[in-house]
């Protein structure tokens, strides 16, 4: 008889519960991806209704348009911020989060995103309460990064950006949820402009300056990370300037911030690696999401040159399209796909599903911002919106099907993470 000594007797596996909140990323990650397809279900279910008429539209208790907001500005972005902010900020600082604090900060948020999911079809009542559980967790989160930052010895500065936006987006969203479910439109459309110009956009740009240069320097031989030290702020400013002028209603001056934004970070774009990075296609894709952010801020100024002239609706909201999908939305399938990859213990490697996927994804943005254009016929334009969004189902629900069953099974390796 062979006898197995207790101390190396194998593990038993972990339960489904146990493999999920073992790591942030995961915690975070999965309910993301699947926020994402949710709310992009939505976008389809408005199209197929409203433009052509197929089936019958959501019924929706606010302005479809509120609740698109809400879905992809503070419901599903926040996932991957608040995943990677709580694995990425205690490497930054040494100091250690623990599993209580991420599963407190993810219970909450994923209850009151269903529940003011189903709020936007049943009542603004409903919305409040799921607004409530969503800010809750999200402050409960917002707080945890914050102590991580309080407790460093060298106060890393991204580390701190990242927890002052945090709190920025949770007063943002806040207001936004108030100002919806009491229907005062304008309250609605600056805590919408607030939660993309001094939150989300910020952060994105955190992150590319901490990662980009330091995922380039892994990768490209002789690298010499260029990090100057006014970027950012410089950025910062652009980003709050263009707030305050088009929620002032001068949209016709945001060229001001806009171009020298566009510039600039196509210089970065290209300071940074992106003629080398192709050798590795997800450092690609970071640099090439930078280049589509330059093509937005461009489109941006474009639009806003042409109010001046007198053609406010000549570029409809394409920017804001190609500026949310073809930079956010590609920029998150870079970013997540790393590191969800790296902190599984598989290859750094982005198969062609990804690959294809993150340009699939931009050429959604270009689509949907032609979508807009003012001059577009209407029938025109409701075939490019459904085609926009069969595609943007299509490719993040393929990529949410290779991603998600990552989050629920144990590393291969079988390090913990």
């Amino acid at each position: 008889m062979i006898e197995i000594h207790p101390s190396r007797a194998p593990a038993p596996p972990a339960s489904t519960w146990a493999t999920w909140t073992s790591a942030p990323h995961r915690v975070f990650f999965l309910p993301g991806a699947v926020q994402l397809v949710v709310s992009l279900a939505f976008m389809l279910w408005e199209v197929a209704g409203r433009s052509l008429g197929l089936v019958a539209p959501p019924p929706w208790v606010v302005p479809p348009a509120w609740a698109h907001a809400w879905q992809l500005v503070f419901a599903t972005f926040p996932w991957f911020i608040f995943g990677f902010g709580m694995t990425a900020v205690p490497n930054w600082t040494g100091v250690r989060v623990v599993r209580a604090e991420w599963v407190r900060a993810a219970l909450p948020m994923v209850a009151g995103a269903v529940v003011t999911t189903a709020g936007f079809l049943l009542s603004p009542v409903v919305v409040a309460i799921g607004g409530l559980l969503h800010v809750a967790g999200w402050l409960l989160g917002a707080a945890t990064v914050l102590r991580i930052v309080r407790e460093s010895a060298d106060r890393d500065p991204q580390a701190i950006a990242v927890a002052t936006l945090l709190f920025t987006g949770v007063a943002a969203e806040s207001t936004f949820l108030f100002a919806s479910v009491t229907f005062h439109a304008e309250v609605v459309r600056i805590a919408g402009l607030a939660g993309l110009w001094l939150f989300l956009l910020p952060v994105f740009l955190v992150v590319s300056h901490r990662l980009i240069p330091f995922f380039s320097s892994r990768v490209l031989a002789d690298y010499a990370a260029y990090r100057p030290a006014f970027s950012m702020p410089f950025l910062a400013a652009g980003c709050a300037l263009h707030f305050a002028l088009e929620a002032t209603g001068l949209v016709g001056w945001t060229w001001i911030a806009d171009l020298p934004m566009a510039a600039w970070t196509g210089w970065l774009a290209w300071k940074w690696g992106l003629a080398g990075s192709f050798r590795a296609k997800l450092l690609a894709m970071l640099h090439v999401s930078l280049m589509v952010l330059a093509a937005a801020f461009l489109l941006h100024a474009l639009a806003s040159l042409a109010a001046l002239a007198g053609q406010p609706a000549l570029f409809g909201r394409g920017p804001l399209h190609l500026l949310s999908i073809g930079y956010f939305a590609a920029m998150t399938l870079g970013m997540v796909s790393r590191v969800s990859l790296g902190h599984s213990g598989r290859a750094l490697e982005a198969d062609p599903g990804t690959w294809y996927g993150f340009l699939a994804i931009i050429g959604v943005g270009v689509l949907r911002a032609l979508a807009d254009l003012s001059f577009m016929p209407g029938e025109a334009r409701a075939w490019l919106l459904a085609i926009a969004a069969v595609a943007w189902v299509a490719v993040l629900g393929r990529w949410a099907l290779r991603f998600v069953p990552i989050y629920l099974v144990p590393r291969p390796d079988g390090r913990p993470g």
